[in-house]
């Protein structure tokens, strides 16, 4: 059997063949597990809808209602509205994530999930156990309290060395109530959405540029001043 000549063409068309191949080979894998996936996404988010919830007896939860493209599940014990469970998207550090935030009927936090997220490992990624129980936000209401970080003058305590993804958490937990508030004729939360990750870098930028400018500044100042022979007595802590 004779060699095939190497040459462009054949190389152009192993290359579609094996593309082709490849491609119907993830077609047919994703066709055999997206019902399964489907069916574990959705079992993930009655849990989380059930874990956020009021813990009482008897809940039904209704057909979820569209509010601004937010997710909520309203609940009911009897025929008393006993409170929702929200899920909303947010911009974080690393992307986009969703989180599950349960309110009662006076729109207290209850519970929240972190259903997913791209935040950075050991620190962003600490939303879920630093919110429930470092620096909690259940019994909040964001009606009553600042639910935005300390640093912005919020009344809550930003993950260390995690301000942007703290920020993105706590917007998204007003979002929620905000969607909340909307559907349930309740007053609006006081905290705000915070800077998105890029205006938050352009911020530091600018910051930065400033203090450069600012070292710039002194250091020419010195070279004046030295330069005219001028000495300034130092300025020091007696010791103890």
């Amino acid at each position: 059997m004779a060699k095939l000549k190497s040459s462009l063409t054949n190389m152009l068309l192993s290359l579609t063949l094996i593309t082709l191949v490849a491609a119907g080979l993830l077609a047919g894998i994703y066709s055999l597990t997206k019902d399964t996936i489907a069916a574990t996404n959705a079992a993930k988010q009655q849990a989380a809808i059930i874990a956020v919830l009021p813990q009482v007896e008897g809940l039904n939860i209704a057909e979820p209602l569209e509010v601004d493209g937010i997710t909520i599940f309203k609940a009911h014990q009897g025929d008393t509205f006993a409170g929702a469970a929200v899920k909303v998207a947010e911009n974080g550090f690393g992307g986009t994530f969703h989180v599950m935030v349960g309110f009662d009927n006076a729109g207290t936090i209850t519970g929240f999930e972190v259903l997913d997220h791209q935040e950075t490992p050991g620190l962003g990624s600490k939303m879920q156990e630093w919110f429930q129980n470092v620096r909690t936000i259940i019994g909040l209401n964001p009606a009553q309290s600042n639910l935005t970080v300390s640093k912005d003058g919020g009344d809550v305590d930003a993950i260390t060395a995690a301000t942007i993804s703290s920020r993105a958490f706590l917007a998204a937990v007003n979002k929620a109530y905000n969607a909340y508030a909307e559907a349930n004729n309740a007053p609006q939360a006081q905290g705000v959405s915070s800077a998105t990750p890029i205006e938050a870098a352009e911020t530091l930028a600018a910051d930065s540029l400033a203090i450069t400018a600012d070292d710039t500044t002194c250091a020419a100042d010195t070279a004046v001043a030295t330069d005219a022979n001028i000495v300034a007595e130092p300025n020091v802590e007696p010791a103890n």
